[in-house]
């Protein structure tokens, strides 16, 4: 293969110059292992390129990014589905090439048009004739670069190519079809550096590259018909056949799960072996009394989850449980059962919750089910960042003593002003509010490692929980409490119907005459702010609703004349956020216009109506959560999703599957398979973990279940991996010390 002379340098370089040099620089016959850093192999500039791309460092992270996908040089890429704007690499054939000059300056414009025998793309280069030697018509090659619509017609502005060799052919029919059809590595790649200056780098590495320690023993390779690590690598990124590389990727994908389940398994262990203190409910103390008050019955799925929670506080190892369940399944009420268990071993319960709205409404609701009586026996206590000084000094006393035994915050119980007597449980709600640290910070509060619980109301498929939560101890709570009239969800789509917008407030008004209230949810809180929350996917429009713009809309709308009208936001003054949603949960207000502040935890029994104004730019899983604040109660609930997003788009498919049904977890495996994740366990989802390479949990659920299975065998016969020296090798390279850290907290 041929590169373009100029145009394929990384910093400043020619990459087979760069690569040469570089391997001048490492030194003759430097023996290559996974963890030799890139700068001794390909030269410090061409390794500093990479790292700055792509973040690798090491010999082990160069041979993991692995293709994207496989061309073929007799194979040409379909030019009409090229997308604008979008940087692109591509397979094609050179049909022409015209020199022209320039008609408002100096110099020239060199124009080839290439072909995959139906669309033609331009390349442009100024100021370059001499290119018209390499980029004659008939000539193949891979073309990269970012496409643009230069009027009505696709082009390439200096893109980067590799041409392939035509002496590479060799005279005889049979090697002339294995050139064409020996598959060719398409990697992920940058404006900076392109696919094939990966692919020398890493050609460069598997030359050097001595025997690669396999973390998957024999045994188990053998038995799963895997290939041995290193010639994985050879068969990954140096395929003959399409075999090669499939068989590879089985390989590969296997040992990712693996060495992933491992590390879940080795962490907990970890944690198992801390000590905790039991917490064991007294015979006749509160736990026994709070049961017998109560007048309502436990669900099947609480019973079952409240056992399991039960025998983890009585062990002394600490408890890592998350209990995950549907909007409304009463995981608040099993949590506060634990929080009695504790309370009555004299430990006290700590309860993070993501907003001051919801901790707010926690309080209340905790000293409502509780009852006057033991409410003044347990005193749970209220921490915000907002509280005035005098109710705040008098919270922390309360902390400290242990006189409160239930304490319910926001960020503010982190804060090193607090102090626990005695933090027998962290109770986190909705976890994925909360970064690694600020759960770390909490559960160090307690003089022993205590106990500690997470909930979520976001279900998470089986695959996510494995992989993301594999050191915890899963728990569902599925079956809604009796009572509950159900919701109706309907797609209002205003692109086909923009008629139905005014149906949608008549809607409401005809609810709030009947005595009932209405949420109305917008994106943002005014016409140039969203609202701060991971539940909006896209920036603010001039178009998005706010509830700012919205709010006045319904003041002024003549159906709502004697209806009581509030808005919601997370702007708010603490106090006057407050008073809003005690005031919409006592019936005083008939609409609230709110943003994602009342995604959780808001309960109001009343309230049967939710619409939610431009639906499509929320995810699946808030949707699911912001349609469960209406039916809660006897009333029957109605949400609409309202959008303009077209049929056909993925943003109209998200909404459209949220509408049809209410299964959370259906709906959570229709979420990972819309975002196709890539990134589960990278930076933007846990904050430190590695994000996946060939694992996609949506599709490998069974694999990820097989691997932790015999991980977990290899880790019960071996804890210390002493008879396993390569996976604990590959453990360390897997997991640096950040990521570690992460899972340590986790």
């Amino acid at each position: 293969m041929t590169a373009a002379p100029a145009s394929n340098e990384v910093n400043g370089g020619s990459e087979g110059a760069g690569a040469q040099k570089a391997v001048g620089d490492g030194g003759p016959g430097i023996r290559i292992e996974l963890d030799t850093k890139l700068g001794g192999v390909l030269g410090g500039r061409t390794a500093g390129a990479i790292q700055k791309a792509f973040g690798l460092a090491t010999a082990g992270d160069l041979l993991s990014h692995y293709p994207r996908r496989y061309a073929r040089r007799g194979e040409l890429t379909a030019l009409t589905q090229l997308p604008v704007d979008e940087n692109v690499t591509i397979v094609a054939e050179v049909l022409e090439v015209r020199e022209r000059p320039m008609r408002a300056r100096r110099g020239s414009i060199l124009e080839v048009k290439i072909s995959d025998g139906k669309g033609i793309l331009s390349l442009t280069f100024f100021n370059q004739a001499w290119r018209a030697r390499d980029l004659h018509p008939g000539v193949r090659g891979i073309f990269a670069g970012k496409v643009s619509d230069y009027r009505g017609a696709l082009q390439l502005t200096h893109p980067d190519y590799e041409l392939f060799e035509a002496d590479a052919i060799g005279a005889d029919p049979q090697s002339a079809r294995k050139w064409a059809e020996t598959p060719i590595p398409i990697y992920p790649a940058t404006a900076t550096i392109a696919s094939w200056q990966v692919q020398k780098a890493i050609a460069l590495v598997l030359d050097g590259l001595g025997e690669v320690p396999d973390p998957v023993n024999d045994e188990l390779r053998e038995s799963r018909g895997l290939l041995p690590y290193r010639q994985a690598l050879e068969f990954v990124h140096v395929p003959e056949k399409d075999s090669d590389w499939q068989r590879a990727r089985d390989t590969l994908r296997f040992q990712e799960a693996f060495v992933l389940q491992a590390a879940l398994l080795q962490q907990r262990a970890m944690a198992r072996a801390q000590s905790a203190v039991p917490r064991v409910p007294a015979p006749g103390g509160l736990l026994e009394r709070f049961d017998a008050a109560t007048t309502f019955s436990l669900t099947n799925d609480q019973r079952v989850v409240g056992g399991e929670i039960a025998r983890d506080l009585a062990e002394e190892a600490p408890m890592n449980r998350l209990v995950q369940g549907e909007v409304g399944s009463g995981k608040t009420l099993v949590a506060l059962r634990a929080m009695l268990a504790v309370a009555d071993s004299g430990g006290q319960s700590a309860l993070l919750a993501p907003t001051e709205v919801l901790a707010a409404q926690h309080l209340r609701s905790i000293a409502r089910v509780l009852g006057p009586e033991l409410s003044a026996e347990l005193m749970p206590t209220l921490l915000t960042g907002q509280l005035p000084a005098a109710d705040r000094k008098k919270a922390l006393l309360r902390t400290v003593s242990g006189q409160a035994r239930i304490v319910v915050g926001t960020h503010a119980l982190i804060g090193d002003a607090v102090t626990f007597f005695d933090l027998g449980l962290v109770v986190v709600d909705e976890q994925h509010r909360f970064g690694v640290d600020q759960r770390e910070a909490l559960r160090l509060k307690g003089a022993t490692p205590p106990h500690v619980l997470v909930l979520t109301a976001t279900p998470i498929p089986r695959t996510v929980a494995m992989t993301v939560f594999g050191d915890l101890d899963v728990s569902i709570i599925a079956e809604l409490p009796a009572g509950r009239q159900g919701i109706e969800s309907f797609v209002v789509p205003l692109s086909d119907r923009p008629g139905w917008e005014s149906r949608i407030w008549e809607r409401a008004a005809e609810e709030i005459a009947k005595g009932r209230q209405v949420f109305v949810v917008c994106p943002a809180i005014t016409a140039k702010e969203l609202e701060e929350t991971d539940a909006v996917l896209e920036p603010v429009a001039a178009a998005t609703a706010s509830v700012e713009a919205v709010f006045e809309q319904a003041r002024a709308n003549p159906l709502f004349a004697t209806a009581r009208l509030a808005a919601l936001h997370g702007k708010l003054p603490s106090d006057a956020k407050d008073a809003v949603m005690r005031g919409f949960a006592a019936g005083e207000i008939d609409l609230l216009v709110a943003t994602t502040v009342i995604e959780v935890g808001v309960d109001v029994p009343n309230a049967s109506v939710m619409a939610i104004l431009d639906a499509d730019r929320f995810g699946v899983s808030q949707l699911h959560q912001l349609r469960g604040r209406v039916g809660r109660g006897g009333v029957p609930g109605l949400c609409l999703f309202v959008t303009r997003a077209e049929q056909g788009t993925l943003a109209r498919e998200r909404v459209d599957a949220v509408a049809a049904t209410l299964d959370g977890f259906e709906l959570a495996q229709v979420d990972l398979e819309l975002r196709q994740e890539g990134d589960v366990l990278g930076s933007r989802q846990s904050g430190g973990r590695s994000s996946l390479r060939l694992l996609r949990v949506a599709r490998d659920g069974d694999l990820i279940a097989e691997a932790r299975e015999a991980a977990n065998g290899v880790l019960e016969a071996d804890p210390g991996l002493t008879e396993h020296r390569a996976l604990g090798a590959a453990l360390a390279r897997r997991l640096d010390s950040a990521e570690r850290d992460f899972l340590a907290k986790n």
